[in-house]
This record gives C-alpha cells, sequence and structure tokens, in this order.
C-alpha cells in the first residue's frame, strides 16, 4: 500500500476514534444522572428504608438493571477508562524528546529522563512539526509521549501527552538539578522499574494528574529498591529519584539518584497535542482573586 493510502487510512482511524470518544463522553452526565439513581436504589434495599419519592416511577426499570449487574459492571464508566484502560495490563512505551533546536543541557535533561523511564525511547525531534511527531508515534505503538522544553538554556516546561486519545499534562519546571550537578555525587542508575510514591494528591484534580504521571511506568517487581516520588505541596509537586539499601535489618539508606525538579500543572487538554482546539480539563488562573487560597491538588 503507498504511504499515502496508509497515512490516510491511519487519519480516518484516529478521526474515528476519537468520534467516538467524544460521544461517550457527552453521555457521561446522563450516566451519571441514572448511576446515582441506581445507588440510592441500592442504599434502599440494604436498608429497609423506603424508596425515594422521585424513583418510584422507574423503580421497575432500575432494579431490573441492579439485579443484572455485577462487580465489575455496577460502576460508573467514564472517558478515564478509555483513556486509561490497558494501563497495569500493557507495559507503557514513552517516547521522549525536546522542543525544535534544543540546546546541549535540554540534550542532557531529555537524555537522564530516557534513562529515568522504563521502555522509553528518546528521539531527536530535528524540524518535525507536532502533528508530525504524534503520527510517527501512533504508527510506532507508543502509549505516551514526553516533551521538555527551554527558555534560554534552562528546562521549564514539561509536556505528555496520552496516546491515542489523551489527555495531554503541561507542567511548568523549576529548580532543575541534573545528575551531574548533584552533590554529593548521583548514585548509579539502575534500570529496573521503579517504586512510585504520590503523595497528597488528595482532590479529584490530583487524583487525575496522579493518574497521568504513574500510567508513565510499569508495574515494579516488589523486590525493585528503585523508588520515584511526586510530592504535592500548594500545588507544586516535587519530584524525587533514589535508590534504597538496608545495611542491617532495622536500617535503611537512601541514595538520591537525580534528576530532581519541581513542577506545576498549568493545564489538562482533553486530547492530544496535535489538537489545539481540544476542551480544557483545567486551566491554571493564577490572577483570580481566589487563586492564592487556593489548591487544586
Amino acid at each position: 500500500m503507498p504511504p499515502s493510502s496508509t497515512n490516510s487510512a491511519s487519519l480516518r482511524r484516529q478521526t474515528r476514534l476519537r468520534r467516538e470518544y467524544l460521544y461517550k463522553k457527552s453521555l457521561e452526565g446522563r450516566d451519571r444522572a441514572v448511576y446515582e439513581q441506581k445507588q440510592q436504589l441500592r442504599q434502599a434495599l440494604a436498608s429497609g428504608k423506603s424508596l425515594p419519592t422521585e424513583l418510584r416511577a422507574s423503580y421497575d426499570a432500575l432494579k431490573k438493571e441492579v439485579d443484572a449487574e455485577d462487580v465489575k459492571t455496577d460502576t460508573q464508566h467514564t472517558r478515564v477508562d478509555d483513556e486509561y484502560g490497558d494501563a497495569g495490563l500493557i507495559e507503557p512505551r514513552v517516547c521522549v524528546t525536546t522542543c525544535r533546536d534544543p540546546s546541549s543541557r535540554l540534550k542532557n535533561f531529555s537524555k537522564e529522563l530516557k534513562l529515568l523511564v522504563p521502555n522509553s525511547t528518546r528521539i531527536n525531534r530535528g524540524n518535525n512539526t507536532v502533528s508530525d511527531l504524534m503520527q510517527a508515534c501512533r504508527q510506532g505503538d507508543f502509549t505516551d509521549v514526553v516533551i521538555v522544553q527551554e527558555t534560554r538554556g534552562e528546562p521549564d516546561g514539561l509536556v505528555v501527552c496520552h496516546l491515542p486519545l489523551g489527555p495531554t499534562a503541561f507542567f511548568s519546571l523549576n529548580n532543575t538539578v541534573m545528575r551531574h550537578d548533584l552533590d554529593p555525587p548521583a548514585a548509579p542508575m539502575s534500570e529496573a522499574y521503579p517504586h512510585l510514591i504520590l503523595n497528597n494528591f488528595n482532590t479529584d484534580l490530583g487524583k487525575r494528574v496522579g493518574n497521568i504521571l504513574k500510567c508513565l511506568f510499569p508495574v515494579p517487581r516488589g523486590d525493585s529498591k528503585r523508588v520515584i516520588t511526586f510530592a504535592n505541596q500548594s500545588d507544586f509537586i516535587s519530584f524525587r529519584h533514589h535508590m534504597y539499601s538496608k545495611p542491617a535489618h532495622d536500617n535503611v539508606a537512601l541514595h538520591e539518584v537525580g534528576p530532581r525538579f519541581e513542577m506545576k500543572l498549568y493545564q489538562i487538554r482533553l486530547g492530544t497535542l496535535e489538537q489545539t482546539d481540544a476542551d480544557s480539563e483545567y486551566v491554571l488562573r493564577p490572577y483570580q482573586n481566589t487563586a492564592s487560597k487556593r489548591n487544586v491538588l
């Protein structure tokens, strides 16, 4: 098949998948209302209380559906299930790249991110546009794309895009310290699958961000001694990477591996990176009167 025909078929498939995803997303409000009615019915039947008045007309239809459901089907199906339905079943494949015309420091930072994330591949961006990059990653069966950005040689942006449907999360970076800048010098980098610590992601948005970050990493083995931490404090996410050892049965020693940096979420878009017209799930609004008093994660 000629390359143009292959690209056209791939584009049609992505358009169809996106259309189906948006249709399912549009039904979430209706499905949520039905789910809440079923929950009220279950609670009334379990407690022996009288049925709420607003449910009496639809009792027969709801009772029939409730009786037909099991443990797996009695929970609400959301767009997150479509986006991350294979999480934990299929190991992620992550593409790590940079903005165009990167500095040597940004190239080194992308190399460290490649070592940081298991099953990742670093590619040179070259002059490829965002659309070309996304299309190549879909054809390469990547599950996520990580793009690092810079200002005057200092890494200051991180984009995490999940394929094929999204979402895309945008973070600013601060206080980036790479491995060779650590004092004392960094411990050797292990390639074992790391354990993840997601600390203080308590809100619905926080759990959403934690899910986006943790799905970059495969499921670790129980005996892995590599630990990656995302710690949220006042909506600033501190990233740390350690190895641990046990010199004695009652003593644990931590060795920082690096790199380390601080992240701040400023947008989540319900789509992939090239879909600039996709809806935004969250946008940081720092100039509102209540912005300084509100923690969103």
